[in-house]
């Protein structure tokens, strides 16, 4: 039998190993999970992801807020502000201890985007299908980018 001289520094360097594998291995479940929509708030409001993008002389806003209906949603556009409200309700009460597994949220849920510029709000249109709230907002004139044309002499 050999001896093997010891070194407090490989066995920290071992039980650091070990503490990353246990790690990875108690959040490696956290990774295979679907995504869910919108993220809860500390009052269990849903905030709805979005995206806003620039298209020449208008703003377009995509929500998305699957599983609602149109009429439980409200749009309020402020000076510089959009938000969005709503309601996803249930289709049937079902007893909790009915449950093998309940990812749904269920509840309220509510977002205001502030503006980058000013907007027509008289014009602004909006439509919903497949659980994508899509808002159209025209832009004011002063707020559209005018473009000059430069002649070469």
């Amino acid at each position: 039998m050999s001896i093997i001289r010891w070194s407090p520094m490989k066995e920290l360097e071992e039980m650091r190993r070990d503490m990353e594998r246990l790690f990875e291995e108690f959040f490696e479940p956290l990774r295979h999970r679907r995504r869910w929509w919108g993220r809860p708030t500390e009052e269990g409001v849903i905030v709805p992801n979005i995206e806003l993008y620039d298209r020449k002389n208008e703003l377009i806003l995509r929500v998305e807020i699957p599983g609602v209906d149109k009429q439980d949603i409200d749009l309020t556009i402020t000076e510089n502000n959009l938000t969005i409200k709503g309601e996803l309700k249930k289709a049937e009460e079902v007893k909790e201890e009915d449950y093998y597994v309940a990812e749904i949220r269920y509840g309220t849920f509510s977002r205001t985007v502030p503006l980058p510029i000013e907007v027509d709000s008289e014009k602004a249109r909006a439509t919903y299908k497949n659980g994508i709230l899509e808002i159209v907002l025209p832009k004011k004139e002063e707020a559209k980018p005018k473009e000059i044309k430069v002649e070469v002499s």
